[in-house]
This record gives structure tokens, sequence and C-alpha cells, in this order.
């Protein structure tokens, strides 16, 4: 378990190296719009699960057959390096969704996406 002050530091951390690799993405992956990260701290850093989110589910679907999805891996392994988080198989840590999906599913609600998603790790 880490403690409260060191968790703020590692979430600052994270937030700041993810936002670069949002951005390098940004530019680089069409179709790819933002990205955020799910964790919970008393299972860390097994339960860290990064999501990069599109657009619609057929440009993720074209960004995962192509390079980009091997691209993607490489953003985020670089991000949590920076970020000082160490892990054994960054594939295990990322996932992929649509802004298309999540209106489908959830209304467009994120929040309760995102912790329907937690709910199932």
């Amino acid at each position: 378990m880490i403690a409260k002050r060191e968790r703020g530091k590692l979430e600052r951390q994270l937030i700041a190296a993810l936002t670069d690799a949002c951005e390098q993405a940004k530019a680089e992956v069409v179709g790819f719009v933002w990205l955020t990260h799910c964790v919970d701290y008393q299972n860390f850093p097994a339960s860290l699960v990064v999501i990069w989110v599109f657009d619609t589910d057929a440009h993720l679907a074209s960004a995962l057959k192509g390079g980009d999805k091997h691209r993607l891996h490489d953003l985020t392994a670089n991000a949590l390096v920076d970020a000082g988080v160490a892990i054994d198989s960054v594939s295990q840590h990322i996932d992929f969704d649509s802004e298309q999906s999540c209106q489908h599913t959830h209304g467009g609600d994120w929040q309760r996406r995102l912790r329907s998603r937690a709910a199932r790790h």
C-alpha cells in the first residue's frame, strides 16, 4: 500500500507523463482524442490501467489493426517509466475505448463507464 502523500506525488507524475503521451498520440494517430487512467492505490501497480479513447469504433479498429497499437504501447511504456512506475508487461495495463461506444452504451457518461470498467478489472 502506498502512503497518502506518496499517492498524490505519484498521481501528479502519472498525469504529467500521460499528458505528454496523449499530446504525442493526438498528433500521430488518426481518430485518437484523449486518454485517462484508473488505479486502486491499495493494489498498485497491478491495478493501473491506461485507457486510450478514440472518436469512433472505426478509427479504434483501424488503429488496433495497424502500427498505431504498437505506438500507443510504446507511448504508455515510456510514460510509465517517466512517472517512475515499474511494471512487467505494459500490455496488461492498456485498454482501448471510443466515444462512440460510450455514447451508445452509457449515454456519454464516462464516469459511469469507467466505474463499470473498474469493477470488471
